[in-house]
């Protein structure tokens, strides 16, 4: 089995709470996919996994999310529009990923990996993105980031699955679902095709039972909920480029300070059903 494999992922910094939006909901268009999400109740966690993933009954109501994670083409067009400034770029550092967490001087969402280095591609997730920055973003468009909840069962449905494809791990046959790091957390692994991330959408066999692409690997991603018993960090679900097959289950949860950005944690969006 494998067992928890970040256990410093929840990097330590300064508690601060989601903000509001830039300027008033609506004044651009997000140009994006959508999937519908029913409203169900569903067993929410996973008796095989963390201590906090005890399996329990939860209700969802019906609501539509992003297909995709949010691009950086998609990103650098809310921050044209709204002349924001996302928190690694105000403090001039994000973490980055090389078999442990680290601070980079001029890491952001434009360079990733620190000033210097390659830009950001268009079709790539937004990385270096904190989650105040994340819901900034969703509600400029009039949009929120989902709750843990809700993102749980866009990934699985009501049948249980430990993946959104099923219960197969990403990689069987030849066959890779998601983007995913080495078999032995936690490294990147390019044989999925990617070192570290891939253009959103690229792993179509590895859509949830709504449709939703990236529900696990890729990049981690935010919600608005509060990690249990953690109310100064954020939720984060699905794990990401440098992890094992154990860290995709969409059951299993990472919690983070909504105040910093990392090379490995994205985000989607969500609204009303309809």
């Amino acid at each position: 089995m494998y067992r928890r494999a970040w256990g410093a992922f929840g990097v330590i910094g300064v508690a601060v709470l989601l903000g509001g939006p830039v300027s008033s909901a609506g004044s651009s268009t997000l140009e994006t996919e959508w999937v519908q999400v029913p409203g169900s109740t569903y067993r929410m966690g996973d008796p095989k996994g963390e201590p906090d993933e005890l399996p329990r009954e939860v209700r969802v109501g019906p609501f539509a999310l992003m297909r995709h994670e949010v691009t950086n083409r998609q990103f650098a067009a809310f921050i044209g529009a709204s002349g924001y400034r996302t928190d690694p770029e105000r403090n001039g550092r994000g973490w980055v990923w090389d078999r442990r967490w680290r601070q980079v001087r001029g890491a952001s969402w434009r360079n990733p990996k620190g000033a210097g280095t390659p830009s950001a591609a268009p079709e790539h997730p937004a990385v270096q993105v904190s989650a105040r920055d994340a819901a900034r973003f969703c509600a400029f468009y009039g949009l929120r980031l989902p709750t843990e909840a809700e993102w749980e069962f866009a990934a699985r449905g009501t049948d249980g699955r430990r993946y959104p494809w099923g219960n197969a791990e990403p990689r069987q046959d030849g066959l890779y679902r998601a983007n995913f790091g080495a078999m032995a957390c936690c490294a990147p692994d390019g044989l999925d095709g990617y070192l570290f991330t891939a253009p959103v959408g690229s792993f179509p066999q590895g859509a949830s039972p709504f449709g939703a692409l990236d529900m696990a690997g890729n990049v981690w991603e935010w919600t608005a909920s509060s990690f249990p018993g953690r109310s100064a960090q954020v939720v984060l679900r699905g794990g990401g480029w440098g992890n094992n097959p154990y860290c995709l289950r969409v059951s299993y949860r990472h919690g983070n300070p909504p105040d910093i950005g990392l090379d490995m944690v994205g985000f989607r969006c969500a609204r009303q059903a309809g």
